[in-house]
């Protein structure tokens, strides 16, 4: 839950029904897999399908005599199974279900993320294209340095989502793995084979090896992996920012007819959206932070994870997933002015093509020092004084001895500086 709004989907992965529904699912394997080996009577297994049942509010009651979460669920458990209910649990513990289960949350938390970063992909790609041939100022360090154009920021957004795409991918696999090892990971209850035979029932891979629970390496890179996406969006939002403010107003937020932007000043229109995403960065990168100090257990495990575990795994999937959802309205609904984009273009009164002036100087036999130096002076002038660069270099003896007016010309032409966008595009989405 952040603020009012739950995404119901993330939201329902981790509800505390799915999470013992999760646990449900692991004691029932662990039983199928006792059964074919003739650990536990067949007949058991299928009264223990039929009968098992819980209900979070028993769970909770039980929890307050037992001040232990899984023995609670399984005497939950065994109030509605009967007799058979002594092979539940057989041989495991504890970890062995909450560490599999998590691997089943994770995973499809994982496949969510994935959903929604690619809808974000696929937006993207088409602002991209939208806008490839839209010039408009680039900047270093803030400052304006040389044109580009609005579909290449989204190209560049694009390719880092494909990059997050990759990334998250791989951090689900990390996370798809089960164990039932154990107390101390050396399978001194049940046979490896049942661990995997467990494991391929749910679709998780086995850990190799394995303490009392699964390492926590695999959580730390799932949990930094949404970090990551989530700096991502944070990158995006930044620069929604940027463009909204007064000063700049190339682009900015949809406000909705109705909507308010300030109890004390009507006029505002704030860009609320891209500010909630930033901040909620600055949290889930805490939790990543968390999620590292938790791969480091006393010996084969302690429960310094457990508590901390249940606040950021939940917290960081639903955050990033709502982070994903806010920034693909945003961005699908973002508004562009074109017309400020040209205009902030010329703002500088050409000095953004000082570049390309040099380097016309430096082919016509001027040395790089004095192209630099002619170039500069001009530049300052036109900078301190408010006069127009290109008139400037044109009147300028120095400049004019070299270059013709046709040259002059090409060194201040939008589209020289950009004719290879066409190729930039080919490289991220292919010809």
């Amino acid at each position: 839950m952040i603020g009012r709004y739950t995404l119901p989907e993330m939201g329902a992965i981790w509800t505390e029904e799915n999470k013992y529904r999760k646990w449900l699912e692991v004691e029932i394997a662990a039983c199928q897999a006792n059964a074919e080996v003739g650990s536990i009577p067949l007949e058991a297994v299928e009264v223990i399908k039929q009968k098992a049942a819980f209900t979070v509010e028993r769970i909770h009651e039980l929890e307050k005599t037992t001040d232990h979460d899984v023995i609670a669920f399984t005497t939950n458990l065994a109030e509605n199974i009967g007799p058979e209910a002594r092979w539940v649990h057989y041989g495991l513990t504890s970890s062995d279900v909450v560490d599999t289960a998590n691997g089943l949350l994770l995973r499809e938390a994982g496949d969510l993320i994935i959903q929604k970063l690619q809808t974000l992909s696929d937006l993207l790609k088409r602002k991209a294209f939208a806008y490839k041939d839209t010039p408009m100022i680039g900047r270093t360090h803030g400052i304006h340095a040389e044109p580009t154009t609005m579909g290449m920021t989204f190209a560049l957004w694009f390719e880092e989502i494909r990059r997050d795409i990759d990334r998250m991918t791989r951090a689900r696999a990390g996370i798809s793995y089960g164990k039932l090892s154990g107390a101390v990971g050396t399978f001194a209850h049940l046979e490896p084979e049942i661990e995997e035979r467990v494991c391929f029932l749910l679709g998780l891979k086995p850990a190799n090896v394995s303490t009392q629970v699964i390492q926590r390496d695999r959580y730390s890179e799932f949990v930094c992996t949404l970090a990551i996406i989530a700096s991502s969006l944070e990158k995006f939002a930044l620069q929604v920012r940027h463009w909204q403010r007064t000063e700049v107003r190339e682009a900015h937020e949809y406000f909705k007819p109705g909507q308010k932007g300030s109890s004390a000043m009507p006029h505002k229109r704030n860009p609320i959206l891209s500010e909630r995403i930033c901040g909620l960065a600055r949290v889930v990168r805490g939790y990543a932070m968390t999620a590292l100090e938790n791969n480091a257990l006393w010996h084969e495990r302690d429960i310094s994870h457990s508590g901390a575990e249940r606040v950021i795994l939940p917290d960081a999937c639903i955050a990033v997933d709502y982070m994903l959802a806010k920034t693909t309205s945003l961005l699908d609904k973002l508004v562009i002015n074109q017309e400020q984009l040209l205009k902030n273009l010329h703002l500088t009164r050409g000095l953004v093509f000082s570049g390309q002036l040099l380097l016309e100087l430096a082919a016509a036999g001027a040395s790089r020092e004095e192209s630099y130096y002619w170039v500069q002076r001009n530049a300052l002038n036109s900078w301190d004084n408010g006069l127009d660069f290109r008139a400037l270099v044109t009147n300028d003896p120095d400049i004019s001895r070299l270059l013709t007016p046709d040259q002059i010309e090409r060194a201040f032409d939008v589209k020289t500086r950009l004719r290879n966008i066409d190729r930039v595009f080919e490289r991220v989405f292919g010809g």
